[in-house]
């Protein structure tokens, strides 16, 4: 008996008092109480979120309620059309004159923190961001709420791993509980958004990590639901699968998803390439973008916001085909246009709405073509809603659980798991990376191994600078632009990253000797020009 308890005591000796060693000296029992209130602050300041956005779309159409394109429809046209610009103005002074970095941030930027920023996020950002992401929405830009949200989840579970100076993995661990909690918020899916928090922001599964971001998910979840109802965000009736005759449709359908959601990625980067080719100032670009907007919504009221209304519509089998065909490009475009002109918003709600139209009416021709064995439009449109979603995020498990969680849909697992996998696998095959993972590229910022890396770290400021003519003289610089100097050594990673931080489209290059002589200039666009010659370069030589 004495041999068993001594036996038992070296158990506890060698195996479990190291790891509760671990446990207290990483503080995890703290992080465990801070994940519960990072969840209700969170939770309240999504509620906040949420209401600013309705106060401000109150102003216009009366209405606080998401669902509101049927009172932009009985809008006069100028009014549909000034708005948005109205909103816009706000936006870009807001963008000018106040907003460091001059442009609003998100998920992206939470990415960008966890994998370079130590996870540190400016409070003063998140808010503004924020700030300009209501406005934004509210006013009718073509966009999600739920990116604002995750990047203000972000900050504020920053700020609170940055006052109790928690290592640095706990530090990252702390940054996705706040993007859990304002998924678990936005969308009342608790489960989803603690996979979403793992999938995209810490971009893997950690069992430490497991615990505190269900703690802040589930956390937010209840005070949300306490405060606004615990129904899902899309009421839709009972739906099965019919026949697995059905799954070669599926399949289809997931192509078709995939091909779509290729679709909008494309136009997403296009625009931006085509609004930082265009010369006006800043103030004026989402002036302009909110006109063009609101023109298009003259036609198609359901694209402005984050288009509920129209989403639910499609999924309860209201829409019909001609309607739901017409949406996937106005949506498309408005929202492209949105982001281009430095709206603040999201891509999560756009891609949930084209998915939700592509498989509606993908479902309208299927379940005529094959009556017998085809399921209602309705679930197409759930499935396709996963689909397209999945694809632009790069985030197909927690998507899957998503579109569970939204629509109460578990009958339709096998369907949405295989058109999920089928749309994801075709965008990567594409564009080899998410929307999120493109944005960072294009700061020069590139987190997955490929040829990107050896570009922006090969090439110099001197591939692409302009020199300074002879007659020319340069300005003097203002502060701001002293703390943003090239030299001609200087790789086009550190010219990108200098541009994103500084918001400049053109920055002085120095004499690498003598600071405070100008030897030319960088602009933004020659330096992603140059970037994207490198790459074609690159892959003519590999596949060639």
């Amino acid at each position: 008996m004495s041999e068993l308890i001594n036996s038992f005591r070296r158990f506890l000796l060698e195996s479990v008092q190291p790891n509760l060693r671990t446990f207290v000296y990483n503080r995890e029992p703290l992080a465990w109480v801070l994940a519960a209130i990072i969840g209700i602050a969170i939770a309240y300041a999504i509620i906040a979120f949420r209401l600013l956005i309705g106060v401000t779309q109150f102003l216009w159409l009366g209405t606080m309620s998401e669902k509101f394109s049927s009172q932009v429809a009985s809008q006069p046209p100028i009014v549909i059309i000034l708005v948005p610009a109205i909103g816009g103005l706000v936006v870009g002074l807001f963008l000018q004159f106040i907003l460091p970095g001059r442009r609003p941030e998100g998920v992206a930027d939470v990415i960008e923190a966890r994998a370079i920023g130590g996870a540190k996020m400016p409070f003063l950002n998140g808010i503004g961001a924020a700030l300009v992401s209501a406005v934004s929405l509210g006013s009718g830009a073509s966009a999600g709420r739920e990116g604002p949200a995750v990047h203000l989840g972000a900050t504020l579970s920053s700020g609170l791993a940055q006052f109790f100076d928690f290592p640095r993995h706990m530090q990252r661990t702390l940054l996705a509980c706040g993007a859990a909690a304002a998924v678990s918020a936005s969308f009342n899916a608790p489960i989803a958004g603690a996979l979403f928090a793992m999938e995209v922001i810490l971009a893997h599964l950690s069992p430490r990590a497991f615990v505190p971001i269900i703690v802040s998910s589930v956390t937010a979840t209840v005070v949300t639901r306490f405060h606004l109802g615990s129904f899902p965000a899309f009421i839709v009736p009972d739906h099965q699968i019919t026949s697995y005759l059905e799954f070669p449709a599926f399949v289809l359908l997931g192509i078709t998803c995939g091909i779509v959601a290729i679709c909008f990625h494309s136009s997403l980067s296009t625009a931006d390439w085509v609004a930082r080719h265009i010369t006006c100032p800043l103030w004026a670009r989402p002036v302009i973008g909110g006109l063009m907007v609101g023109t298009l919504a003259v036609f198609f009221p359901q694209i402005l916001g984050v288009g509920y209304q129209a989403t639910d519509a499609a999924l309860n089998q209201q829409l019909p085909l001609l309607l739901l065909l017409a949406l996937i490009p106005a949506k498309t475009a408005a929202t492209a246009i949105t982001l281009a002109s430095r709206f603040g918003g999201g891509v999560f709600s756009p891609s949930l709405y084209l998915g939700a139209m592509t498989g509606g009416a993908f479902g309208i021709m299927a379940t005529s073509m094959f009556p017998d064995i085809a399921s209602s439009n309705g679930l197409y449109a759930i499935v396709g809603m996963g689909a397209v979603a999945a694809a632009i995020l790069g985030a197909p498990i927690s998507t899957t659980l998503i579109v569970f969680e939204l629509t109460g849909g578990y009958e339709m697992t096998l369907a949405i798991v295989l058109t999920i996998s089928i749309s994801t696998g075709l965008m990567q095959a594409v564009h080899g990376r998410s929307f999120f993972h493109w944005q960072l590229g294009s700061r020069g910022l590139f987190l997955k191994d490929g040829p990107h890396k050896e570009i922006v770290r090969n090439l110099h400021v001197s591939d692409f600078m302009e020199p300074l003519k002879a007659d020319e003289t340069t300005p003097p610089l203002s502060e701001e632009g002293q703390r943003f100097l090239l030299t001609k050594n200087d790789t086009l990673e550190t010219a990108l990253r200098a541009f994103d931080d500084s918001g400049l489209t053109l920055i002085p290059v120095v004499d690498d000797k003598d600071a405070s002589r100008t030897i030319g200039w960088a602009r933004q666009l020659a330096a992603t020009d140059a970037f994207n010659q490198a790459l074609i370069r690159a892959n003519v030589e590999k596949h060639g």
